[in-house]
């Protein structure tokens, strides 16, 4: 093991790994929003969107990040849409997200028992009113494991970005590879860095599980008391 190429070599993946991290955190923050839209289109039973919003979530679920890349990348250019390395991993991280996002919101609703709807609109409210004052807040803490799973799912897809010529984590481990024929150094530092990236974001996670799992139990404490 050549320490001395370790070292000399740690800025290069410092920059990659600023470089991964600010896009995956871009393309998790679109996913977010494309996934509430969607499951908010199809709660709500919007007709055309619903149908809409169902293909691009089988679209999205059930085709590789790889293929979506190649076509922004390569496929677009040919009717004249050039895009960016970086924004053609912003946007197929954000539509593959997307779609995890959108069914995690999905089974977050799912959980919220229907007797909380048929209460509140005995009550006078409407139906607009019961989904954003009662539902929505009970199924956004439900769907927060499967969303924290996602985010971390959508980390590790950021390992296929080298594919369009981004200078990503993965190609600067296979350039240095190809340069100085040092595989086991590169692919060390290449899984050292994405261990710094991906435990934090598991350790916070995990903390946001646990106040959530306890917020629940403390509210059905409540409940069951009264």
């Amino acid at each position: 093991m050549d320490i001395e190429f370790i070292r000399e070599n740690i800025p290069f993946y410092v920059e990659a790994a600023f470089l991964t991290a600010r896009i995956a955190l871009t393309g998790i923050l679109f996913s977010a929003g494309i996934g509430f839209v969607c499951c908010i289109i199809r709660e709500l039973r919007i007709s055309v969107l619903k149908q809409i919003t169902a293909a691009y979530i089988e679209l999205s679920r059930n085709t590789p990040l790889l293929v979506q890349l190649f076509f922004l990348y390569f496929g677009l250019p040919r009717i004249g849409i050039v895009l960016s390395s970086e924004t053609c991993a912003i946007i197929g991280l954000a539509f593959l997200g997307g779609s995890y996002m959108a069914e995690a919101f999905r089974s977050g609703l799912e959980a919220v028992p229907k007797s909380q709807t048929e209460s509140a609109m005995s009550l006078g409210m409407k139906r607009m009113q019961v989904f954003f004052r009662i539902i929505l807040p009970q199924a956004v803490a439900t769907s927060v494991p499967v969303f924290c799973a996602n985010v971390i799912f959508l980390i590790k897809e950021t390992s296929v970005f080298s594919a369009v010529a981004l200078a990503d984590l993965v190609f600067v481990a296979k350039d240095l590879i190809g340069i100085s024929y040092r595989t086991d150094e590169a692919l060390l530092m290449l899984v050292a860095s994405y261990l710094v990236l991906l435990l934090p974001v598991s350790v916070l996670c995990s903390l946001i599980e646990r106040r959530v799992r306890y917020a629940e139990f403390g509210n059905t404490g409540i409940v069951s008391g009264n």
